[in-house]
C-alpha cells in the first residue's frame, strides 16, 4: 500500500521540549517515517521547528503555520490558552478544508491539546478521523481533598466544572461521535468519552521517550552505596501528592540516615518545608529547587526509588524516565502512573484516602529500602517495560498500522 497522506492538527508541537510540545513533534516525526505528513501547528512553533529541520532535515513532513490576531496577548492566562485553542482550531479546520480539496487526504488526526473536553474541527473533514490520546477526565479523589488548602479546592472545583461545561459543546460531542477511534490517556477519561458518545475508545498514554534517550538513560547505574534516596521530581503543586510522599518518609521505618529528595518548584513548597520540619524530617528531606535537564538526571542517577504520588496527571512522563534508569516507581494507582506503571516495575498504590494512601506508600517505601535485589529486579522490569511499549518509534509505528487498518475499513465499504 502506498503511503498514506496524513493530516494532524498538533496545536503544541515544538522540538526538544517534553509535555505536550513534545508529544506533538515526536509523534509527527516518527509518522514521517512512513507516511506523508501534513502538520497544522501554530505560528510562534515555527522558528524552533524550522531551526531543527535545518539541521536535521526530515523528508515526507511538511507544517502548515496558523495563527489569530494578537496571539500573545490571548495566552496571558490558561483560560485565554483555551479559548486561543479553541479558535484557533475552528480556523486550522477553514484553511485545511481548502488543503484537502488540493492534496486529497487520507486520514486527519488530532494529536495536541490532549484534552477531551474541547472540540477537534478536523473532524467535521469528509475523511477517518482519530483523536487523541486526550486526557483531562482524571481528578482528585475527593477523600483526599481534605488536605487541600481554599486555593486548591477552588482550583479543582474550576478545573472540574470547566471540563463538563466542556461536555455540553456540541462540537465536543460531534468530535467524539465522529472518530473513527479515540485513544484515551486513562480509564478516568474514557469513562467520560463514552458519557458524550464516544463508541470505540482505546487507553493509550501520551508520554514516550525516544530509543536515543532510552539508551542514555539506561547507562544510568543503581548506587549501591546507602543511605537508600527517595527522590521526586516534580512542580510543588498540591495535587502532585508531595505532602503524601514527606509523611509516608516521616512514617517508614527507614534504615538510618535515609533521604528524601524534592526536586522543583511552586507554591507548594514552603507548605512542605514546615511539614517535614513538624514531623522531624527535615534534616533528611533535600529540597534541591528546579535544576536543568542534565542536573536533575544527574540527581536521579543518585537515588534509588522515585515517589511520584501525583493525583490527577493525564501522562507522568517522570515515571518512564525512572523506569527507563532502572528505578522502582512508588506511585497512586490514579491517571498515567497507573496506566504507567506495572506490578513488576513498581508499587501502585490504591488511593482510598489520605490515611490509607500514606501508610500503603510507607510500607512500600519499607520494602524497597530493606531489599535492595527487590529494586534490582523492579528496575529491570521497568527498563523492558518502556523498551518495549513506550518508545517514541514503537508509538509511530502503532499509529502508522492504525491509519492503514482504518484507511483499509473505508475502501472495502466503498467496494
Amino acid at each position: 500500500m502506498k503511503n498514506l497522506k496524513v493530516l494532524i492538527s498538533a496545536y503544541a508541537c515544538r522540538p526538544n521540549m517534553g509535555s505536550e510540545p513534545g508529544v506533538g513533534w515526536n509523534i509527527v516525526q516518527e509518522l514521517a517515517k512512513y507516511n506523508q505528513i501534513w502538520v497544522f501547528t501554530r505560528e510562534d512553533n515555527r522558528p524552533s521547528i524550522e531551526a531543527e529541520l535545518a539541521k536535521n532535515p526530515v523528508p515526507n513532513l511538511k507544517f502548515v503555520y496558523v495563527d489569530l490576531p494578537f496571539s500573545k496577548w490571548w495566552k496571558l492566562n490558561l483560560g485565554g490558552v483555551h479559548l486561543h485553542h479553541y479558535l484557533w482550531q475552528l480556523k486550522a479546520y477553514l484553511v485545511a478544508r481548502k488543503l484537502h480539496k488540493e492534496i486529497i487526504f487520507d486520514v486527519a488526526h488530532h494529536v495536541t491539546f490532549v484534552r477531551y473536553s474541547s472540540p477537534s474541527f478536523f473532524s467535521l473533514l469528509p475523511i477517518p478521523f482519530i483523536w487523541g490520546p486526550v486526557g483531562g477526565g482524571e481528578s482528585a479523589p475527593k477523600a483526599f481533598w481534605q488536605n487541600f488548602s481554599f486555593r486548591a479546592r477552588v482550583y479543582e472545583i474550576t478545573r472540574g466544572v470547566a471540563h463538563r461545561l466542556g461536555e455540553y459543546d456540541p462540537f465536543v460531542k460531534l468530535t467524539a461521535q465522529r472518530s473513527q477511534v479515540i485513544r484515551a490517556t486513562t480509564e478516568d477519561s474514557a469513562k467520560r468519552l463514552h458519557q458524550i458518545g464516544a463508541k470505540n475508545v482505546q487507553i493509550f498514554s501520551e508520554s514516550g521517550i525516544s530509543n536515543e534517550e532510552i539508551q542514555k538513560l539506561s547507562q544510568c547505574m543503581m548506587p549501591e552505596n546507602t543511605p537508600v534516596r527517595f527522590i521526586s521530581m516534580a512542580r510543588l503543586l498540591h495535587w502532585k501528592g508531595l505532602h503524601l510522599g514527606v509523611q509516608a518518609f516521616a512514617q517508614a521505618d527507614l534504615p538510618e540516615k535515609s533521604e528524601y529528595w524534592i526536586l522543583g518548584e511552586g507554591p507548594e513548597r514552603e507548605r512542605l518545608e514546615n511539614l517535614a520540619e513538624e514531623l522531624g524530617v527535615a534534616h533528611q528531606v533535600k529540597f534541591w529547587g528546579r535544576l536543568p535537564r542534565d542536573k536533575t538526571l544527574s540527581k536521579l542517577s543518585e537515588a534509588h526509588v522515585l515517589v511520584h504520588p501525583s493525583l490527577h496527571d493525564s501522562g507522568g512522563w517522570v515515571c518512564l524516565e525512572a523506569m527507563a534508569t532502572g528505578r522502582p516507581v512508588i506511585c497512586l494507582d490514579l491517571g498515567g502512573p497507573g496506566v504507567q506503571v506495572t506490578e513488576d516495575a513498581g508499587f501502585k498504590i490504591p488511593a482510598n484516602n489520605s490515611e490509607q494512601a500514606i501508610d500503603d506508600l510507607a510500607k512500600a517505601m519499607n520494602l524497597l529500602a530493606k531489599d535492595s535485589d527487590l529494586r534490582t529486579d523492579m528496575g529491570k522490569a521497568g527498563k523492558k517495560l518502556v523498551q518495549e511499549k513506550f518508545s517514541w518509534e514503537m508509538k509511530g509505528k502503532d499509529l502508522t498500522q492504525l491509519y492503514k487498518k482504518i484507511v483499509d475499513s473505508e475502501e472495502s465499504l466503498v467496494s
